[in-house]
């Protein structure tokens, strides 16, 4: 028998209330029969039980009133368990989530205290102390009160953090890094405490990372993307929205605006003062896009900006009385390159095309001046008319940019350039070509964002969409598309490399060159002398790829390969150079193809045009001629069909156009085809298969396109004959 159970507390039962400390309940009667409030007892309304009681609180129990003399507690909350156990074992209470605006809330077993026992409270908050550079985590305090009977509480205070804050000061982690030494930030620290810059830009000033390093740190750090000047062209039109000495003030520099964003050079992304400023200063219902960079990189930047013309011709302006020495940019370093009148007005002339949609930029020398034209929308026009004494200048430059021999001025040159352009990437391809008044540069524009779109968005029919579906399903064979050159060849392989592209199939790809990065596939470039397209392939069968894509078909011995890879089981993408789909049989037969190895292993044949599109905003409606209805094979009553304003409007820049469209057909291989093309049938015999499998040719989707109010008789009779039967 236990020596210790006459020395237990009683329990003592009312209606009310259970209690352990008999002193202090006959005192609270005493005080209810003087009617006289209790001050030496606090009262937990609980049910009346009988056995020896443990209180577990849950996780999520609510204390819904607390006054100064009684604590109030949701019954529903209490989980009430008889078990033998001693009366004085502490209340087990689990640790409360708190933020740091909530007051702190606590729960304690209803038990009623005396005057001179005050309640004990171990509070161990996690501090987060914030500094400019970083976020450090401070080591858990714990904060001491005085002691409760038998009972000691602890409330664990916790707050979720940011990834990012828990890498500590930007000192340390350059040290973990490698990229500084423990000994340059202990310089740098003992500077700052008598300058306010930041600790990056002082290790910048003394030399100890190169301003570039730490503006990548701080754009891995915040999720932000690099700003650098020198690849990227700033937009003179939204410079205007914010003046300079505001610019200079918040440290943030407007440079690039498209249909939805903004983008704002920071040296403080999450500068509350300044977005707000940027809101206030911006068009209404575009976003902002920050970038960063540091402080001292940002205002060389805000000065060269605000300090030069940035619009053409401002910098023509600028140029005029210019000297040839002057002219010469062959010797200038990047810093002096970047606020060179030559420099900025090149920069303008191809930001200007990339904006206005062009796909190409062609610079033409003449005897007195310099045409520059835009093609767009498949139609050169003439953007500006330069002085030629400028031409030597801008020649240069593009040469530089490109990578190209300057002082060759007599061999043609093939080249690329990378920019960053409104957020996102742009290549160029840059042909110099030698003519009778100078050297001839064209500029072929590879925007990748507005290259690569879904099949659905390059305007096929629906039929044509069927049709494509269904040639994809297939798990091995050639589809081969068709078009001259600039027809979206490219354009429509990628999609469909696209649309099949997953993490379950291998597709590997040879180009010439590789005009757009795709994700997940494996691209290798052709080049002249080290890698063909014959031994690409066979290195490619070696690679275990499911697909391949062989960007183009240009003699006998890639034409076998490619047949080989198909005939072994995979699915080859790949493109030729003939008027329509059905060119393709003959065009393959003088590459010395055997008609029986090519039954059975042609998927489908597509050919297409890009057709302008008709402005939508100012299209002018008709009705359709009788020759136009002729043409069309319809009967009866003239259908109402589209023209192109004469002088457009402001969404189409005047041209009555905006955007192209795939007019296309395609020609499926089934077993009545293959068997027409065994035999070695002529074009009009696999013509007559095919219309009776549900061939539709180019002109019978121009003319759905037409009816459909997409483009007009006039655009489609420039890339299809409409005549033709």
């Amino acid at each position: 028998m236990d020596n210790n159970k006459g020395n237990e507390p009683k329990w003592t039962f009312d209606d009310d209330y259970v209690s352990m400390n008999p002193d202090a309940d006959r005192a609270a009667q005493e005080a209810q029969q003087d009617k006289v409030e209790p001050v030496e007892a606090e009262v937990v309304e609980v049910e009346p039980v009988e056995a020896d009681l443990v209180m577990d609180m849950a996780p999520d129990a609510a204390v819904e009133e607390i006054s100064d003399d009684e604590l109030v507690m949701n019954p529903d909350a209490l989980d009430i368990t008889i078990e033998d156990k001693p009366a004085e074992e502490p209340v087990a209470v689990e640790p409360e989530v708190l933020d740091d605006d909530e007051p702190l809330e606590m729960t304690i077993e209803p038990e009623v205290l005396d005057e001179d026992e005050p309640l004990e409270m171990n509070v161990t908050p996690e501090v987060e102390i914030v500094e400019e550079e970083a976020v450090e985590i401070a080591e858990p305090v714990a904060e001491e009160t005085p002691e409760e009977t038998g009972t000691a509480l602890q409330v664990a205070e916790s707050k979720e953090l940011d990834i990012r804050s828990v890498k500590g000061p930007i000192g340390e982690r350059l040290i973990e890094l490698g990229i500084i030494t423990q000994d340059q930030l202990d310089v740098a620290l003992q500077e700052k405490k008598s300058s306010k810059k930041m600790v990056g830009e002082i290790l910048v000033d003394l030399g100890f990372i190169e301003p570039e390093t730490l503006a990548s740190f701080l754009a891995e750090s915040s999720g932000f993307e690099v700003f650098d000047p020198k690849t990227v062209l700033i937009d003179g039109k939204v410079l205007e929205f914010i003046e300079k000495p505001v610019a200079e003030k918040h440290l943030v520099l407007p440079y690039m605006m498209d249909d939805e964003n903004v983008y704002v050079a920071m040296a403080d992304p999450h500068d509350v003062m300044a977005l707000d400023i940027l809101k206030r200063h911006l068009p209404k219902g575009l976003k902002v896009k920050q970038s960063i960079t540091t402080p001292s990189v940002l205002s060389d930047a805000i000065d060269a900006a605000y300090g030069y013309a940035s619009t053409v011709k401002g910098i023509l302006k600028e140029l005029e009385g210019a000297d040839e020495d002057d002219l010469d940019v062959s010797g200038l370093s990047e810093e002096e390159a970047y606020s060179h009148p030559i420099v900025r007005l090149v920069n303008v002339l191809i930001f200007e095309a990339v904006r206005a949609g062009a796909s190409d930029i062609h610079f033409e020398p003449e005897e007195n001046f310099v045409r520059l034209r835009y093609r767009v929308d498949g139609t050169l026009y003439t953007a500006q008319i330069l002085h030629k004494q400028h031409w030597s200048g801008i020649a240069q430059r593009l040469k530089i940019m490109a990578q190209l021999n300057i002082a060759d001025k007599l061999t043609p040159q093939d080249g690329r350039i990378e920019m960053v352009l409104g957020g996102r990437d742009v290549d160029f391809r840059v042909s110099s070509l030698p003519t009778v008044f100078g050297e001839n540069i064209v500029l072929r524009i590879l925007d990748k964002q507005a290259s690569i779109m879904p099949l659905k968005a390059l305007g096929f029919s629906d039929v044509n969409k069927e049709r494509i579906a269904r040639a994809q399903k297939r798990p091995e064979g050639i589809i081969i598309v068709t078009g001259p050159t600039g027809s979206g060849k490219t354009t429509t392989l990628y999609s469909m490399l696209n649309e099949i592209n997953d993490v379950q199939v291998n597709i590997q790809t040879l180009e010439d060159p590789v005009e757009y990065s795709l994700p997940m596939i494996r691209q290798t470039p052709v080049k002249e002398g080290i890698l063909d397209f014959a031994d690409g392939i066979r290195a490619l069968l070696r690679q275990d790829p499911d697909i391949i894509f062989v960007g183009e078909i240009r003699d006998k011995v890639t034409a076998e390969m490619a047949l080989q890879a198909a005939m072994t089981g995979h699915q080859v993408y790949t493109s030729l150079h003939t008027n329509d789909s059905f060119g393709a049989i003959p065009r393959l037969f003088d590459l010395g193809m055997i008609p029986g190895m090519l039954a059975g292993n042609i998927i489908s044949v597509f050919a297409q045009r890009l057709g302008r599109t008709l402005c939508p905003n100012c299209k002018q409606p008709y009705t359709a001629t009788d020759e136009e209805c002729e043409l069309m094979g319809l009967t009866g009553d003239a259908p109402e069909i589209f023209k192109a304003n004469q002088g457009g409007c402001e969404v189409c820049n005047g041209k009555g156009y905006k955007g192209r469209i795939a007019v296309s057909e395609i020609l499926l291989f089934d077993e009545a085809m293959d068997e027409v093309l065994a035999k070695g049938g002529s074009k009009v015999e696999l013509k007559e298969a095919a219309i009776a499998n549900g061939f539709q040719s180019m002109k019978d989707d121009g003319f759905l396109k037409i009816l459909e109010g997409k483009t007009s008789f006039e655009a489609l009779a420039k890339i299809v004959d409409v005549t033709k039967s």
